[in-house]
């Protein structure tokens, strides 16, 4: 038998969709070494730009149909670096190392439940919903934390002595938490930019825009503050609202 008929065909990966992941890695590396020193405002906006790249593989691999096993692997891979161990250092090198222990058992949180929802995730995708995610997603947690530091220079200077570390040290158990936790996330996956939507769709993103353009540090931080505290309002308030009505509507029907 011919041996070049038994060996499997080699499987190709796709470049620019992957390109664009390991873009995100690359931000996410640069942001470690930037939070070592102690720059953690080059940390905070490496850590956004990873988001933005975070975005777009996904976009152009549904875009130019190349998606793949390998991509989704890879992506985890990144984002784990860029939205777990990078938010992480710099939490620990700005406020959490003066919690000795406590502080360093936090930041390690934060990557072990990132690392246990993309593990999770990446299971789940396949037969899970896809208009929620099921935990906080991973970027979203990363960009908690870097839009705080963002927001700390709109809060007084008394306050940042006083109150940050322990609200930093909140927001990680907090984020953690929310990660591997059953709390239900708006996924935007389906909203297609290239799709017609309502006019009203455009004016509420014109305005979106105009607002967080305007006061980028104050907005970006409310803008994923709300995110993460929506999921929570929506989970254990507007689902059993909406399960109760549809019960009673049952029962009417019957």
């Amino acid at each position: 038998m011919d041996e070049t008929a038994q060996r499997p065909a080699r499987k190709g990966v796709y470049i620019l969709p992957n390109l664009l992941t390991v873009g995100s890695l690359f931000c996410g590396f640069m942001g470690i070494l930037w939070a070592l020193e102690g720059r953690f405002d080059l940390t905070a906006l490496a850590i956004l730009v990873s988001c933005l790249f975070d975005g777009l593989d996904g976009k152009v691999a549904r875009l130019t149909r190349t998606s793949s096993d390998f991509g989704v692997q890879l992506d985890s891979l990144c984002d784990l670096v860029a939205f777990g161990v990078t938010p992480a250092i710099m939490l620990y090198q700005w406020e959490l190392h003066a919690f000795g222990r406590l502080g360093i058992m936090a930041c390690f949180l934060v990557v072990a439940c990132g690392a246990l929802r993309l593990a999770r995730f990446n299971i789940q995708s396949a037969s899970g919903s896809k208009k929620f995610f099921v935990g906080l997603p991973i970027p979203a947690a990363g960009c908690i934390i870097a839009t705080l530091y963002m927001f700390t220079q709109y809060v007084p200077d008394a306050f940042l002595e006083s109150v940050m570390p322990k609200a930093c040290l909140v927001m990680a158990y907090l984020v953690s938490f929310l990660m591997v936790s059953r709390v239900r996330y708006a996924c935007f996956k389906e909203f297609g930019l290239l799709k017609a939507h309502p006019f009203r769709a455009m004016v509420t993103a014109i305005l979106l825009f105009v607002m967080v353009a305007s006061e980028p540090k104050l907005f970006g931080f409310l803008f994923f503050f709300g995110y993460m505290i929506s999921g929570p309002i929506y989970t254990f308030f507007v689902l059993p609202r909406r399960s109760r009505a549809l019960r009673e509507s049952l029962q009417e029907l019957s």
